[in-house]
């Protein structure tokens, strides 16, 4: 009789579980796009202290100079009113302008490497000579950039308090290096566990397989006609370990925060020059 007297209230726990699970399907991560295969929300992850970050509010992506009418389009319904652009005058000139829904709003805030190394990958990446592109480049990156681009990271947030809520995306070349410290800095801004932020890192290895394939076999005989080599022989180790992430990579970015600040509260404080106030609509924002 205990068991059947309990039944009605396993019944609509397993209903509850079951619509929780279903609401959960339903968040979409990764937004297709037919000319940029990693845009993405960085919203639905869980903090330390329960809260969970706002879903469609903020999208980090690669380059967006290839979309199509239809890819406009899925902006425009998201509506995205806002792109923040870390692209370098070169790399825009080269590439070509952001293609965007009428009537968003434009900040471009280019982050170029002081010591060259972003002007060094852009090199290996037309020659397939990646030589000086080591898979040690890879952490370093995010380190250097913790400290070069605290201008820009600084107003990336600042413009996501100033959207109030409206949608906004922010991106790089591949939405990698430059987006994936950014989006590093906000997550950890928030309270999203490490680990988390490691994984949401990780999954442009998912999202950019089917071009990551082909732009390997680019390289390979870029490669092979730099150095008048078989392609067969050509050593891909540095090409390989710049194109496939590990989480390593990502950590140089948390490594050079508490070597340098102790923690992500002192560096938003005194990296980014972020008030208190500031710091506190970032998280009214994009918390629940």
């Amino acid at each position: 009789m205990r068991v059947l007297e309990m039944l009605p209230y396993l019944l609509c726990t397993l209903f509850l579980f079951a619509a929780g699970c279903a609401q959960e399907t339903d968040f979409q991560r990764s937004i297709p796009l037919e000319g940029q295969s990693n845009f993405r929300d960085i919203g639905g992850y869980k903090t330390v202290d329960g809260q969970t970050v706002r879903s469609g509010i903020v999208f980090r992506s690669g380059e967006l100079h290839g979309l199509t009418e239809k890819d406009v389009q899925t902006l425009s319904e998201l509506g995205i009113g806002t792109v923040v652009n870390f692209l370098s005058p070169a790399e825009i000139e080269a590439r070509g302008a952001d293609v965007l829904p009428a009537g968003t709003k434009e900040v471009l805030q280019p982050i170029e490497s002081g010591d060259g190394l972003v002007a060094e990958v852009l090199e290996a990446r037309r020659t397939g000579d990646f030589s000086k592109v080591p898979a040690d480049l890879n952490p370093k990156l995010h380190e250097l950039l913790v400290d070069e681009a605290q201008e820009q990271y600084a107003a990336l947030i600042r413009a996501i308090i100033a959207a109030e809520g409206e949608p906004l995306a922010y991106h790089c070349s591949h939405g990698i290096h430059r987006t994936g410290t950014a989006t590093a800095i906000i997550l950890s801004a928030l309270g999203v566990p490490w680990e988390s932020v490691r994984s949401d890192y990780l999954l442009s290895n998912e999202t950019r397989a089917s071009e990551v394939g082909p732009r390997l076999e680019q390289l390979r005989l870029a490669a092979a006609e730099t150095f008048g080599q078989d392609p067969a022989d050509v050593d891909m180790t540095n090409i390989n370990a710049f194109y496939i992430l590990e989480g390593s990579y990502i950590d140089g970015t948390l490594n050079r925060i508490e070597e340098e600040y102790g923690d992500i509260e002192t560096y938003l404080k005194k990296g980014l020059g972020l008030s208190e106030e500031e710091i506190g609509h970032l998280r009214h924002r994009l918390l629940k």
